[in-house]
């Protein structure tokens, strides 16, 4: 059964499952969840702890069985722990997912940490065997908009106060600038803030001189910055990604490639189909639904027409050629590029 990782400590509450499936990305929830998962077990009496990696395909699998089988001599309770850092187990490892999955029991409590996946892997045999026979979650990063409420939470757990009505947001507003991507560093950061100012409240002035730039980003929190409309964090994304050495031919070919699919879909549209089959048959899913879903209505045929001329424009620029009236620098094309795709959702007219 999937559970929210806000949920998870009620679920543990209840009483423990056989199985927990961690998956996702995000470091710090993911590890977070597997300790407290850790906890519990032990609270309950599994002392013993086999930690298995599965790396390639050589992986002993029959190992794990035998293991997970075998009679212990030192606990009567034990937790076998898998952790598959590429989130594909292959062949035989989905036989003996299967087989563990069927083993967990009272005594045996199987635990398995993996990366994000993907659709095609959650719908997989040996993700619903242990799905079903336990709890799966998902550690997905912290979404941009939900990041100061987050932040706002982890502050008062930390024994830190907030600033009252506007100042209290603008803190948590530079709070989350400031670590942006980086939730490991997020937490160290407020662990720092307690300990420096225990029982002060969080003001603007307070984080600036204390709270270090650790954001770190993404080419999809541009994509959502983009879609959303917001030409600042747009602008502050590329500038973060340049430092950190992405490479302005792929980031281009991807925000492209979202500027063919919005067309698509608006195509499907304009031929009167609803905005979730248009979507479908766009290929469009996961987080992308929900930035389409509001850039959509914003953006006519002819928005999308111009901004896909100009993107060839960009990805030339971007390989050594030259167009008139551009920046020759492809970061700084690829900025215009992203000032008109902002212009466009506005509602204003771009020229091809």
């Amino acid at each position: 059964m999937q559970v929210r990782l806000d949920d998870l400590d009620k679920q543990l509450a209840k009483g423990l499952r056989g199985v927990y499936l961690v998956h996702g990305d995000e470091i710090l929830l993911a590890n977070e969840a597997l300790d407290s998962i850790r906890a519990a077990a032990r609270a309950q009496g599994f002392d013993e702890r086999q930690v298995f990696t599965v790396q390639g395909n050589a992986f002993d699998w029959s190992g794990v069985l035998g293991e997970s089988a075998a009679l212990s001599l030192f606990a009567s309770r034990r937790i076998v722990e898998l952790r598959i850092p590429s989130g594909k187990p292959g062949k035989e490892g989905s036989e003996a997912l299967q087989q563990l999955a069927q083993q967990a029991g009272p005594d045996l409590l199987i635990l398995v940490s993996l990366p994000r996946l993907d659709k095609t892997q959650q719908g997989s045999a040996w993700f619903t065997a242990l799905d079903g026979a336990g709890l799966s979650l998902r550690a997905d990063p912290i979404e941009r908009r939900a990041l100061p409420a987050w932040l706002a939470a982890r502050a008062r757990k930390a024994g830190l106060q907030l600033a009252e009505g506007a100042e209290g947001q603008q803190a948590l507003s530079l709070l989350a600038e400031r670590v942006e991507g980086n939730l490991l560093a997020a937490q160290q950061e407020l662990d720092k803030l307690a300990l420096l100012h225990p029982g002060q409240a969080l003001t603007a002035e307070l984080i600036e001189a204390a709270v270090t730039d650790v954001a770190r980003f993404e080419a999809a929190q541009l994509s959502e910055a983009l879609w959303a409309g917001d030409a600042a964090r747009c602008l502050r994304l590329l500038e973060g990604l340049e430092a950190e050495g992405e490479a302005v031919v792929r980031l281009h070919w991807l925000l492209a490639d979202e500027v063919r699919a919005l067309r698509r879909a608006k195509r499907a549209m304009a031929d009167g189909k609803p905005l979730p089959m248009a979507l479908r048959e766009a290929r469009v899913w996961g987080p992308k639904e929900k930035w389409f879903e509001r850039a959509l209505p914003r953006l006519s045929l002819g928005h999308l027409d111009a901004l896909l001329v100009n993107a060839h424009k960009v990805d030339g620029i971007a390989k050594g050629l030259r167009e008139p009236d551009w920046p020759q620098d492809g970061w700084a094309a690829l900025r215009q590029w992203v000032l008109q795709a902002v212009e466009a959702l506005s509602g204003r007219r771009l020229r091809a």
